[in-house]
């Protein structure tokens, strides 16, 4: 049981017999599997018949002697016993050698439409878009939204109480947790996840990094997710704590443990926007954690109040919605994002709740220096509309249950 993902769908729906191959990228159990069967589905409801649709798993038993380009080649010729198309799925295909030979082979001597997933962008948008340049579209699929969690729990026919936000909030979006009984078995079905991404997805492809300094650098960073950024302070930090197996870390190591980090989808690395030079700087401001789950499980403290838990949860629904989402840089100050959609921007705050009148001046004066006439929004917890100045102010939870949008028109 599970709802349709039209957020993603709505974007694929249109390749679905396009030459492109069609890649699907994210964290593992982010719902990849899903919307490839919901494509299937959805194929077959127009008419295509089953036997000319093959679907593999390579986290399956049975395919798993599948583990080569040429074994993979021989299995598909097998199958395709006519010139009509086939729709050919490739599901977390990383675990097959060469894969990116076989597919190449496929997309030039057969007729078919290729859709392929994977929880490594280096082995995604590396090795395959090498040999297929230009001819790759990729969709990034991130765990359920708050209105996708929302609807599914209902889906399951579970009460929604009053605390479901703070709920997601705490533990995220992948969707298998929701059918878990209690915050204990939640938390040890994420630490699975957690844990499985780093010896399946980083440890065993990169023989060079040193396991346990990793693993203090990724919790440190998922603990912090939405502050400020510096490699030179968690290089302070990692040498000053009562740990002696992590002196020594230098800056350099933490950028390649960072880039890691995000080739297996555990961040998304924000670069910044000179809102008064009207560009993208190479710098990266700031790390946000694609669930906040993996914030949780990796943080002692959960205070909600610090905005970056609310951050977090924009940024990633903007990034869902299509939006390029970077840091905003004024000559004093910062704004949280700057959002860009189809050549149009807008600028955002985040806030906990505008509990007081120095909260609302501190919100709404990050605008000021922007002579830019690009829609400006404040978005908090708050169910008043203190909207004032050209600066609309918007309910997060209404903002994400799509009640309300950020016009950019």
């Amino acid at each position: 049981m599970l709802i349709k993902r039209e957020l993603y769908l709505s974007h694929i729906r249109e390749y679905y017999d396009a030459d492109l191959i069609k890649v699907l990228t994210g964290i593992r159990r982010a719902g990849k599997s899903k919307i490839l069967e919901q494509i299937i589905d959805e194929l077959k409801e127009r008419g295509i018949h089953e036997t000319h649709i093959v679907f593999i798993n390579f986290e399956d038993l049975d395919f798993q002697y599948l583990n080569t380009a040429n074994k993979l080649n021989e299995y598909v010729k097998s199958k395709i016993i006519d010139n009509r198309r086939y729709y050919l799925f490739f599901d977390e295909i990383q675990h097959v050698k060469n894969f990116e030979k076989a597919i190449a082979s496929f997309k030039a001597t057969k007729n078919c439409s290729i859709f392929v997933t994977g929880s490594n962008s280096k082995l995604l948008s590396g090795e395959l878009a090498t040999l297929l340049v230009g001819r790759t579209v990729e969709f990034k699929i991130f765990p359920f939204t708050y209105k996708e969690a929302l609807d599914y729990w209902k889906l399951l026919g579970k009460e929604v109480k009053a605390d479901f936000f703070f709920d997601y909030l705490k533990w995220g979006g992948f969707p298998q947790r929701f059918n878990l009984v209690n915050e204990s078995a939640v938390k040890q079905y994420l630490d699975s996840i957690y844990n499985g991404i780093i010896s399946k997805d980083i440890l065993i492809r990169n023989t060079e990094i040193i396991e346990h300094k990793f693993k203090s650098v990724c919790s440190y960073v998922l603990a912090n997710a939405g502050k400020e950024f510096s490699a030179a302070k968690i290089a302070d930090y990692m040498n000053t704590v009562d740990d002696r197996n992590m002196i020594g870390i230098e800056k350099k190591t933490i950028y390649a443990y960072l880039d890691k980090m995000e080739k297996a989808y555990f961040i998304s690395r924000v670069k910044r926007f000179n809102i008064n030079g009207k560009e993208v700087l190479k710098t990266i401001e700031k790390q946000y954690a694609v669930d906040l789950g993996l914030r949780t499980i990796n943080t002692n403290l959960i205070n909600f109040g610090d905005a970056f838990f609310l951050e977090n949860i924009v940024y990633n629904e903007l990034i869902v919605r299509g939006y390029d989402v970077f840091t905003g840089k004024t000559y004093k100050g910062e704004v949280d994002f700057v959002a860009i959609k189809n050549g149009k921007k807008c600028f955002i705050q985040v806030a906990y709740y505008l509990l007081d009148r120095a909260t609302i001046e501190r919100e709404f004066g990050a605008f000021s220096p922007i002579k830019d006439a690009s829609p400006k929004f404040v978005l908090s917890l708050d169910q008043i509309d203190l909207s004032q100045k050209g600066i609309t102010h918007l309910n997060i939870v209404d903002f994400l249950l799509g009640k309300v949008d950020l016009s950019l028109s």
